[in-house]
């Protein structure tokens, strides 16, 4: 039947429609970082984004309203920030993956004893950022760890005041670094601190101690004369890995979709900051982070690919319900559609019954023949309408035929 057809063709539209809706497109937004580096990473990430994925990443501002980002990404603001692994734990935050390393640029005037930390550190002036900053906490670290009181050191926070001792806390990105070293007056005049030796790593020493006291550190080691004539030793310092993080709830289909392109992405990354990107890894050990892993990240490391309901469970809803509405409604457009068919030959029961009883025993030949050529009008436009699918050819259908060759053999 043409209605049955249409109806037929409409549900398997909106199967295929579920089956073959394609992959879904996400835009991701991105909390603007306040340092001026990671800025600069976030906007590359944005463009690179836009120039080669169907995916979005949007730079959104942190509202005055929230003291940091993290406090921002907690409530709902945004859905990515990037954010030091230094941070301490927030059970609203997730990470997402690491990005690259920030390392541990610590710097002190070339007339001061530096026999040890200790003596290099006790009473000196230390410009480490300002208070709550990564680098501040980073360095407050270090001196716990070599058992010096915070108290017997002074922090400086302009970063134009002369200080003893500067830490950095930045990328391997040369030019960049040379440029804050020029602009916090350490060029020429500072040299860089060492926690030993490169083959100290591993085999018990004072940077293995700090690395086990603080997991989410690592051991680093800057090569001779990186920044044109500095250092002039291999250096052996800190590095904190910079983490990409999500809020708690965000959905793991599209975490783990955005780890997939970023890592397809990493060549166009590479080109821009080569230093950084190059060695952008698929698997990282969680256990070193300080946010525990999105589950989507999770399922990245662990190869374990969303189906496709998980995928487009949202879409798949929507489309479930349709077609179960479009069932329900189906059913109940035929169950109307027959019962109409129904009324129409029962029109042609009344009517054929009609004529028989206008008929007597007294009834002329004339008035008999006349009766009879009305059933047969009667048959042939019934049989017209079922032609036309407007009755159907089922048991009602065969009794008005039968009742109405019995009507006109009684009258014939």
């Amino acid at each position: 039947m043409t209605f049955g057809k249409s109806y037929s063709s409409l549900v398997l539209a909106c199967l295929i429609s579920l089956a073959g809706c394609g992959e879904q497109r996400s835009t991701f937004r991105l909390l603007e970082p306040a340092q001026p580096f990671d800025q600069e990473i976030a906007e590359q990430l944005v463009e690179v984004f836009e120039n080669n994925s169907k995916h979005r990443i949007e730079l959104v501002p942190l509202p005055e309203r929230f003291e940091t980002a993290l406090d921002a990404l907690e409530a709902g603001y945004a859905d990515l920030s990037l954010t030091s692994n230094a941070q301490p734990f927030r059970k609203g935050i997730t990470t997402v993956m690491p990005l690259y390393p920030t390392v541990l640029h610590i710097l002190y005037r070339r007339d001061r004893p530096d026999d040890s930390p200790e003596e290099l550190f006790r009473g000196a002036t230390v410009a480490a950022g300002p208070a709550g900053s990564a680098s501040r906490r980073l360095m407050t670290e270090i001196l716990d760890t070599l058992d010096i009181n915070e108290e017997a050191v002074t922090f400086v926070s302009d970063a134009g005041e002369p200080a003893d001792v500067i830490v950095l806390y930045l990328p391997i990105l040369p030019e960049r670094v040379r440029t804050v070293m020029q602009e916090s007056g350490a060029a020429g005049m500072y040299r860089f601190a060492s926690f030993g030796e490169p083959a100290d790593i591993g085999t018990g020493s004072g940077i293995d101690r700090a690395v086990l006291l603080n997991p989410r550190l690592s051991p680093f080691v800057v090569p001779v004369r990186t920044y044109d004539d500095i250092p002039e030793e291999p250096v052996v310092t800190l590095a904190v890995d910079k983490l990409l993080v999500s809020r708690r709830d965000a959905d793991s289909t599209d975490v783990y979709d955005l780890i997939g392109e970023i890592r397809r992405l990493q060549p166009a990354f590479a080109a821009a900051y080569p230093m950084l990107f190059q060695h952008l890894s698929e698997e990282f050990d969680a256990s070193r982070s300080t946010f525990v892993l999105h589950p989507g990240a999770q399922a990245y490391t662990q190869r374990d690919e969303p189906t496709i309901y998980e995928r487009y469970s949202g879409i798949a809803e929507v489309l479930v319900t349709l077609v179960i509405g479009l069932i329900s409604g189906g059913y109940a457009a035929v169950q109307i559609y027959n019962r109409r068919r129904k009324n129409r030959i029962d029109g042609f029961y009344r009517d054929v019954m009609a004529i028989r009883d206008s008929i007597s025993e007294r009834s002329s030949a004339a008035e008999r023949a006349a009766a009879v050529e009305r059933v047969r009008e009667l048959q042939n436009e019934a049989f017209d309408l079922l032609m036309r699918e407007k009755l159907a050819a089922d048991e009602s259908f065969r009794i008005f035929v039968t009742l109405s060759n019995d009507i006109v053999a009684q009258l014939t």
